[in-house]
């Protein structure tokens, strides 16, 4: 077992565990005779709910239509109305089981009902495991504009469970793979572990041992910066990229898009300064977990979506959080016809 906390101005707020048999004996210890609903998705409920009743013994459940379409504030609205039909009171927790988009619903209707109550995160991804469980962000998307609305609300617990991964689809851990890439450009011991280990990237034995360094590089920088005020921006590398296609398109994961706006970005960089081996070596290693390139929307367009991302300072500007050199980051802002014409650039070379 290996446990990790993130704090905010000094305040204990969240803590993350990683270990194996969660739903049999660490929630139910973690909820101390607490009333708990349970939120899940209709996949990984079909899957794992059983276990959770047998576990609980009795408690509410709420659940959703997986995927991303569902990420709406009708599903949000829908979970909330649950939640005070099921009469409940501000001592009791709200328990999301499933991956980043039920983390993301659930953790905004914890922010917001009754202004605020605990929530116990047990995410059964790779992706949610080692990103969107861990730094209290949550939203839904909205207006056609991806987390336009949501809260920071951290977890009272992450429960990260490596037995999750057996039933997971190759795709489901390509799209974790996308963010554990991310966390390599930004981290120079990940990124050799990766570089190391190109062969068994899907494994689960080697995911399960990289699942909680990438958890604790995660939890360090959110603990730094819980408010995304300075060095938290680091974890939008790829990102301004990834939602423009991911919403104008939409047919990947979430993950999937992050491993092209990875290596997208990292192009971009190479051609303004960054260090052009190691970037290489950066899109090498997204290539080995992507495959082959897809089709990609037109470079116009996916500018004209990345003008709206609610990271950009200016209109009409586009902000990148982009790898620079080996550990570094960089934050890098484009006009439109600029960015327009470095996606038309590379999009020849794919």
């Amino acid at each position: 077992m290996k446990s990790f906390s993130v704090t905010e101005k000094g305040v204990y707020t969240s803590r993350i565990v990683c270990r194996r048999n969660v739903l049999h004996s660490a929630l139910p210890q973690a909820l101390g005779g607490r009333k708990a609903f349970v939120f899940s998705d209709e996949r990984v409920w079909g899957l794992y709910g059983k276990r959770v009743l047998r576990a609980l013994g009795e408690g509410n459940v709420h659940t959703m239509p997986a995927g991303e379409a569902h990420k709406t504030p009708e599903t949000l609205f829908s979970l909330l109305a649950a939640m005070a039909q099921a009469g409940m009171h501000r001592s009791d927790v709200l328990v999301c089981l499933g991956g980043g988009v039920v983390g993301d619903v659930g953790g905004l209707a914890a922010a917001l009902y009754m202004r605020g109550i605990a929530c116990i995160q047990v995410p059964t991804t790779l992706l949610a495991q080692v990103d969107s469980s861990v730094g209290g962000k949550t939203a839904v998307d909205f207006c056609g504009i991806k987390n336009l609305v949501g809260a920071f609300h951290q977890p009272a617990l992450v429960l990260a469970d490596p037995a999750f991964f057996k039933t997971l689809p190759a795709r489901e851990v390509r799209c974790g793979l996308g963010e554990i890439v991310k966390h390599a450009a930004l981290s120079a011991p990940l990124f050799d572990k990766l570089e190391a280990n190109a062969e068994r990237l899907t494994d689960l034995a080697f995911l399960a041992d990289i699942v909680p360094e990438n958890i604790a590089f995660k939890a360090d920088v959110v603990r730094r910066d819980a408010r995304e005020a300075g060095l938290r921006k680091c974890l939008n590398l790829g990102h301004t990229t990834a939602h423009a296609y991911e919403l104008l398109d939409g047919t990947l994961s979430h993950g999937e898009y992050v491993l092209i706006g990875t290596y997208i970005e990292a192009e971009i960089a190479a051609a303004r300064g960054g260090d052009a081996e190691y970037l290489a070596r950066l899109r090498a290693l997204c290539r080995a977990v992507l495959g082959t390139f897809p089709s990609l929307p037109a470079a116009a367009d996916a500018a004209r979506v990345a003008c709206l991302d609610k990271k950009n300072t200016r209109q009409g500007r586009v902000v990148l959080t982009v790898p620079f050199r080996r550990g570094e980051f960089r934050l890098m802002e484009l006009s439109a016809g600029e960015y327009e014409g470095e996606l038309s650039r590379i999009g020849r070379t794919l």
